[in-house]
């Protein structure tokens, strides 16, 4: 009987397997990075176009800001509840109504006939994306076994750092050349033929089918953890408005950012207090826990910080003191996202080999990341374009060796059951990072502005040589080209008080590239606490 039960169990085995062909794990991994990097790009590609999209909408710069606002809550709202989403609807399932959402809702965006509608749209468009980096994240850990994961989390470097880059650049070129409508538009193929990908190869794994019963109880019943979802979503919420209205509303000297702050806090803790006392909690904080996952969640910050913060600031210096074209400036991040493509391929064969354990890859990728920040920190108004694409390469050359490293690091000590869950908290770490560098970024550059702005002027006395003779020679040659002469020593002095501006506006910059760099290398040897492991191993040792 023993015999028989064996072989009938043998039997439907075969026949599931035969019912679901399988797949070359490389269709699925280009599958499911394809709609992760169209959400990534949306999240920059919007910024250059906020000041055609308000002239068409007949709104004001500061309202159609909330344009990129609405998104990131939404976004930030969805992510850390993606694990427990895709255990309710299936993997799968989840995986293709965020992608449908995120397509249906950029129709939606690109067809907005006034900002109500297309707030409204960019609140769905956030659902839709917020799932998607996690989800693409978990399935390629189950797709692939530990000693090949090296390789697929290259493609998924080059999605989640190039996608941020290219974005600026192709908003810019968009905007100029057709309508800025197109910049939501272009996600409508793309996300088609990624439904069409994902209905046809992916397919969840026995391991989640296990997970996903772990979501009901015994009568079948769904197991909704109403608080641990409400506090969560609403303290998420909170804290991305914060972060990304705080500066404009000018932090907490506006009372409603105060109240928000505390209203974010305040949720936030109760929410992991909350979440720590459940059986089946919506985030699995307990697995902050094990060491190697804890070590390399604190690397997925700084990785988030230093990366959205970048892609932000050298647009901006290009633009604000160089006098750079949108889509110029932009260009300037493309040799980074070329390294990138180039070496993490090779970066994913060195750790398959053996050539190079995880720990030493990242923290040789740590020290280049940080070196070339510092490298940023020491320009001036002469560098020109090509030394900031050598830095852009240097940076990418850090980050090329940076994620997947880190990956393999947070998987080491996971059993397969606990991956859905770790990719949740993965994004998570990595979301507010770029969330709280871009916030960073927007309130030191203004603050060290106000600050070098008087540190510089006050050199700039009216009794000074220096000012005097600048003025004597501008005005002079001005004078000499036609212009009269009290209206040459008028632009005179327009043209040395511009020069300052600028100045102050650089070392501005610069302060922040600096801050940056040693926050990243001072985190860097902190990556050797991380407990060894093999790489290929699919035991939980050390667990």
């Amino acid at each position: 009987m023993a015999t028989a039960v064996v072989s009938e169990r043998s039997l439907r085995t075969t026949l599931v397997s035969a019912a679901k062909p399988s797949v070359n794990p490389w269709v699925i991994a280009l599958t499911v990075t394809l709609a992760t990097f169209m959400e990534l790009l949306d999240t920059s590609i919007a910024n250059v176009s906020l000041p055609y999209i308000g002239g068409g909408l007949g709104r004001s710069y500061d309202e159609v800001t909330w344009i990129l606002t609405t998104y990131l809550v939404a976004n930030a709202v969805v992510l850390p509840l993606s694990a427990w989403l895709s255990r309710v609807l299936g993997r799968k399932n989840y995986y293709l109504l965020c992608v449908a959402l995120f397509t249906v809702t950029s129709f939606l965006c690109g067809i907005a006939p006034s900002l109500g509608v297309m707030l409204c749209a960019r609140v769905l468009q956030g659902i839709g994306g917020g799932g998607l980096a996690p989800v693409e994240q978990a399935i390629l850990v189950d797709t692939f076994p530990p000693s090949k994961r090296a390789a697929a989390f290259a493609l998924y470097t080059m999605a989640i750092v190039t996608a941020p880059a290219i974005g600026p650049v192709l908003g810019g070129w968009i905007t100029d050349n057709y309508n800025w409508r197109w910049v939501f538009f272009i996600n409508i193929p793309v996300g088609l033929l990624s439904m069409i990908l994902t209905t046809r190869f992916v397919h969840d794994p026995p391991a989640f089918a296990k997970e996903r019963k772990t979501v009901r109880t015994a009568e079948g019943k769904l197991k909704i953890d109403s608080i641990g979802i409400a506090l969560i979503g609403l303290g998420s919420g909170a804290l991305e408005v914060v972060l990304d209205r705080g500066e404009i509303d000018d932090w907490f000297g506006s009372s409603s950012i105060s109240w928000t702050c505390a209203l974010a806090v305040l949720c936030l803790v109760a929410a992991v207090v909350w979440e720590l006392r459940q059986e089946d909690p919506v985030i699995e904080f307990r697995l902050l826990r094990i060491r190697n996952f804890a070590i390399a969640n604190l690397f997925y910050f700084i990785f988030g910080f230093g990366l959205f913060a970048s892609t932000t600031m050298i647009p901006q210096i290009l633009q604000t003191v160089y006098g750079y074209r949108a889509i110029d400036a932009g260009l300037v991040l493309g040799p980074g996202a070329f390294v990138i493509t180039l070496l993490a391929p090779a970066g994913a064969q060195f750790l398959q080999r053996g050539l190079i354990h995880p720990r030493y890859m990242l923290l040789i990728a740590l020290l280049i990341v940080g070196v070339s920040f510092l490298h940023y920190s020491h320009f001036n108004l002469a560098t020109d374009y090509s030394h900031y694409a050598w830095a852009r390469a240097l940076q990418g050359l850090g980050y090329a060796f940076f994620f997947v490293p880190l990956t393999m690091i947070a998987y080491s000590q996971l059993k397969p059951e606990q991956n859905n869950k770790a990719s949740s908290l993965t994004n998570f770490f990595r979301n507010w990072g770029g969330s709280f560098g871009i916030a960073f970024l927007n309130t030191a550059s203004d603050r060290r502005l106000e600050y070098h702005q008087s540190t510089v002027g006050a050199n700039l006395q009216g009794t000074s040589l220096q000012l005097q003779q600048q003025v004597k020679n501008v005005s002079h040659y001005l004078t000499i080209h036609g212009m009269a002469p009290a209206e040459a020593t008028h632009a005179a002095y327009e043209y040395v008080y511009s020069h300052l501006q600028s100045q102050a506006h650089l070392l501005a910059f610069m302060d922040c590239f600096h801050v940056i760099g040693v926050i990243t290398l001072i985190a860097a040897p902190i990556v050797l606490l991380a407990k060894p492991f093999a790489i290929g191993n699919k035991s939980s040792a050390g667990h």
